[in-house]
């Protein structure tokens, strides 16, 4: 049998299961003023441009309002005004930075759809290639990241400064 070891997961088991968690991961990153630590690589007026921790792909990051807001409704308009301009710089940066096939944008809102943090809407933006949905993904159950979240951070808050 072969091993892929995935350190991060451990890190991420071991928060979850230990009850350490914030109450809300973006809220407390938000608070917080160590943009390294925390993987914030944009800072806006009403939002904020964060790496997921726990990838989907190289370059995965979210857009997420300041505000904990669960629902758009509830959403303050400038802030949603925001996150579209912000998507579109994020989009830019991606494209020129990891020369991705195709993009996917989106916001699971609620646990039932999906939401890995319920409570605090946020819009997911990740580059996607031709083949990227390997048999380790669908076979493995596991991803494959060519790239280190410290040199993600890097590349992204440079294009994104």
């Amino acid at each position: 049998m072969d091993y892929l070891w995935t350190p991060w997961r451990y890190q991420y088991m071991k928060e979850v299961t230990s009850g350490k968690q914030p109450e809300c991961i973006f809220c407390d990153a938000a608070a917080r003023k160590d943009d390294a630590e925390t993987l914030i690589v944009y800072r806006g007026a009403k939002t904020f441009i964060i790496l997921n921790r726990y990838p989907y792909t190289s370059g995965h990051v979210m857009i997420v309002p300041y505000a904990h807001v669960a629902e758009l409704n509830l959403c303050d308009p400038g802030a949603l005004d925001e996150m579209m301009r912000l998507a579109q710089r994020v989009e830019t940066a991606l494209r020129a930075n990891y020369k991705p096939d195709g993009m996917n944008l989106g916001m699971n809102l609620g646990r039932a759809a999906g939401a890995g943090v319920v409570g605090h809407l946020h819009l997911h933006a990740l580059p996607r290639w031709i083949g990227d949905a390997n048999f380790m993904t669908v076979v493995g159950e596991t991803r494959v990241h060519p790239e280190d979240l410290k040199i993600t951070y890097e590349r992204l808050s440079k294009a994104l400064a």
